[in-house]
This record gives structure tokens, C-alpha cells and sequence, in this order.
């Protein structure tokens, strides 16, 4: 989904046109359901914050929130044992646990609810339970379960597609939607048998690891280096497909996990020629075509069967017949080191977000912009000197050995060397233009003494 998803604003972020993020929607739909007393969100550590922010924007419907915090990825087998293990210190071992990707759309809601209902069932009886998507079309890129009512009889992977023909005319197989449903007691019982390596190392991983209490949340970080030894798998291949004790709930309940900008676009409303516009855009004999844009107009001429999708630093233009090979675009992003990979221009920090708005050589200009009793940490820079330019709200400032307030159109300079930190102690979002000037430039000239948010 590039170049709308980012390594550091991955896919769950992306917001549909009703402005709500596939991980808002997750959230909802599971707060949603009779009974969940709690959402528990295992993610990556750099991601919390802007996790936070995004369900800031919601209504949590008296649900609690707590975090498991990785240092990196290892797949879903060990995020479901950190799951099963911490709701089983928080909730105790019958503890059913309802298991939802943050990147999949499900427009049915009561129809979702039903089946989760009948899973729950299943679960309580002591069944690791999944949720078969009826099929529409000899799909090549899911996974299937071949099903015989309720009993899942095996997984199988990708077809090919003479073998997806095959499984849609049998009837017998429905697609793996990647959800679960099963008690914590349950999936650590299965794991311990099946996968003890990886319960091994989870469990390893959480004596090490930290619990904090934060402000209407809970959050687990967990140890980096004994997550290093956790294996790399997915819980369908630790457990799923070595279990003999797996229901599947077939279901119909508007299931996508929008894998493409092809799958995105047949979501909108489109237009008399087919067209799906997001933005501003100015078409004349266009057709078929889907076009997002977040800040510019965008014109086509005499073009159809397009994805055209343009960011502040890219744009994207592929036929929607080649959308899977979009993936190629940021692997060679990510070979050449160029950041497009990883970061828009606006990244999202604890205290609120930057954009880079210019830069040049031995120059940069970003636009701050810090919340509400937000906070940069202590901090100092060997090879560059900042501008700070107040726009609107007010800064303190310490800079050496003063400690001052700056207001709206006035500003300070920071030498290269002097320790320094930015807070917006007022109740509006604090704005202001920072420039920077040096020899180097790179966000890794932070020494950081000293931080609320645990980076320092």
C-alpha cells in the first residue's frame, strides 16, 4: 500500500473516506461486542504513541486498553502467546480471547457479531476456534481451510489458480481470514504442545520484561535482547495446522483485508465513468480509474484502469492489474536507503509530530507542532544549531542555563553543543518553524539526557 503505508505508518493507519483508520475500526468492532472488558494491543514499540493518539479520537465505550510493546516484529505466534500469557496474569486462564488483525475491514457488523458469538461458544468448550470467509472467487493470494461443518479438517496455502477453481466449485473450503477465537488456557495448552519453543521464549521474554502504568492504559515493553531468541512463525503454522482441535465458524460478514490499492479502490463510490476520486482532481476522458490525493490537484487526461495516489513526497501511478508488484517500489526504496520506505514527511512522535518542509545542503526547515503538556526530551547536538520560531501557543524553553517562555511570533536560537529542551505548557497546540543548520543534519545527532517517554 505505498506510498500511503510506511515501515513507521504501516497499513493499519491508512484512513478510509469516512476519515476513521482500519485500527480505529478494528478497535470498535471488537469494543463493540457484549463482555470485552478489555482491548489488548500487541504492537511495535516505535508505533505506541501513535496507537494512543489514534484511539484518543474515539469513544473506548468504557473498554480498557492495555499494550504489549515489541522491539520489532516475530510474527503472530509470538504475539498471541504474549496475549494468552499476560490475559491469563490479568484475567485468569479461562480468559476467552477474541484475536483480530488491525489491518482488515469487516462491514457487517451484526453478522460479525453472530459468528463471534458462536466462536465464543466453541472457545469456552475448549476449542481453538477460526473464522472461514464463504468464498466468492478462486482467489490466489489467501489461504484456504477445508471444513466439514464446523470441524476443520486442514489448511491449506496459497493455490494456484487451477486449485482455487477446484476449491470453489467443492464448496468444502473457505478462505483463512486470520482470526481466532480461543481461551488463554487453551492456546498456551496447544503451544506448549505443538510450538513449546516459542511459549519457551515468550515466557523468558516476560520475566525480563517492564510493566508500566500510564494514563487510562497499561503497557508491557518487552525485553529486546530475549525477544531476539523467540522463533520467527505464524500461529497458523505453531499451531493451527498441527492441531487436532480446531472448529472453524464459516461466515459472510463483508470480509477484506484490503491487500492492494486494487482492493482499496473498490470500496468508494465511483462516478458515471467508473472513476474513484479522493482529493482534488481534474479528469477529462478518464475511466476506471481510482485517484487519491492528500494535498494536490491532480489531472488526467485519456487515461483508464489506473491507481493514482499522491503524497506530499511521492506519488504512485500503476495499472490496476500490477498493484501486487507495488511491494517492488519500496524494496528498492528500502535497498537505495532512501526514506520514502520508512517516514513521510510528517512523522509522528510522544509529543506530537514534525514535517520537513525544505531542506538543502547544510540546512533543514521542519514544522513542529507539540501538544498539550507535551515535552521534547533533554537533549543536545554535536554537528547542527537550531532556529526555533514560535507560531501560535506558547514554549518553554530551556536552552543551557536559561529557562524561558516564548511566545507567538517571537524565537531563540540553540547553539550547536548546548543542551536543550521544547514544552508546550498551555492548553492549545504549541506551532512554531524550527531551522536547522550544520554540517550533518540527520536525526541520529540526538543526544537525549534525559526523557518522560522512556527514550533517553
Amino acid at each position: 500500500m505505498w506510498p500511503v503505508s510506511r515501515e513507521m505508518h504501516p497499513k493499519p493507519f491508512i484512513r478510509l473516506a469516512d476519515n476513521q483508520s482500519l485500527l480505529q475500526k478494528a478497535f470498535l468492532r471488537g469494543a463493540a461486542l457484549p463482555d470485552v472488558p478489555e482491548v489488548l494491543v500487541v504492537t511495535n514499540r516505535e508505533l505506541f504513541f501513535k496507537t494512543e493518539d489514534e484511539f484518543g479520537e474515539l469513544s473506548r465505550q468504557g473498554v480498557g486498553t492495555s499494550y504489549i510493546l515489541e522491539p520489532f516484529g516475530r510474527n503472530t505466534a509470538p504475539a498471541v502467546a504474549s496475549a494468552a500469557l499476560q490475559a491469563s496474569r490479568t484475567h485468569g486462564g479461562e480468559a476467552v480471547l477474541l484475536v483480530l488483525a488491525a489491518d482488515h475491514l469487516i462491514s457487517d457488523q451484526p453478522a460479525f457479531a453472530l459468528a463471534v458469538s458462536r466462536a465464543v461458544e466453541l472457545a469456552e468448550e475448549g476449542r481453538l476456534v477460526t473464522f472461514g470467509i464463504q468464498p466468492s472467487a478462486p482467489e490466489t493470494g489467501y489461504g484456504y481451510i477445508e471444513a466439514d461443518g464446523e470441524r476443520a479438517v486442514r489448511f491449506v496455502e496459497k493455490p494456484t489458480l487451477e486449485l482455487a477453481l477446484q476449491y470453489l466449485e467443492s464448496g468444502r473450503f473457505l478462505w483463512n481470514s486470520g482470526m481466532f477465537c480461543m481461551r488463554a488456557e487453551t492456546v498456551l495448552r496447544e503451544l506448549e504442545q505443538h510450538s513449546p519453543e516459542v511459549l519457551a521464549g515468550v515466557r523468558a521474554c516476560f520475566e525480563r520484561s517492564r510493566e508500566e502504568q500510564g494514563k487510562g492504559f497499561v503497557r508491557l515493553d518487552l525485553d529486546e535482547d530475549a525477544f531476539s531468541a523467540v522463533p520467527d512463525i505464524s500461529i497458523d503454522y505453531a499451531v493451527m495446522e498441527k492441531s487436532s482441535n480446531v472448529a472453524v465458524i464459516p461466515c459472510e460478514i463483508g470480509w477484506s483485508d484490503i491487500g492492494s490499492w486494487t482492493a482499496l479502490s473498490g470500496l468508494g463510490v465511483a462516478d458515471e465513468d467508473g472513476n474513484c476520486i479522493q482529493g482534488d482532481a481534474l479528469l477529462d476522458d478518464v475511466h476506471d480509474c481510482f485517484i487519491q490525493s492528500s494535498e494536490r490537484l491532480v489531472g488526467a487526461v485519456g487515461v483508464d484502469n489506473l491507481i493514482i495516489v499522491d503524497t506530499p513526497d511521492a506519488l504512485l501511478v500503476t495499472d490496476k492489474r500490477h498493484t501486487q508488484e507495488v511491494r517492488k517500489i519500496y524494496t528498492a526504496l528500502k535497498d537505495k536507503g532512501n526514506e520514502a520506505y520508512k517516514l513521510h514527511r510528517t512523522v509522528y512522535r510522544p509529543w506530537g509530530s514534525y514535517t520537513v518542509l525544505e531542506e538543502g545542503k547544510q540546512f533543514k526547515m521542519k514544522r513542529l507542532e507539540v501538544k498539550p503538556g507535551g515535552r521534547l526530551s533533554l537533549q543536545m547536538h554535536y554537528h547542527r544549531s537550531e532556529h526555533w520560531i514560535v507560531v501560535s501557543g506558547m514554549a518553554r524553553v530551556v536552552n543551557g542555563e536559561s529557562d524561558m517562555l516564548v511566545n507567538t511570533n517571537e524565537s531563540t536560537y540553540i547553539p550547536a553543543g548546548h543542551q536543550h529542551r521544547l514544552e508546550n505548557p498551555g492548553v492549545i497546540d504549541l506551532v512554531l518553524i524550527e531551522v536547522q543548520s550544520g554540517e550533518y543534519l540527520g536525526e541520529d545527532d540526538i543526544v537525549r539526557l534525559d526523557d518522560i517517554y522512556g527514550r533517553a
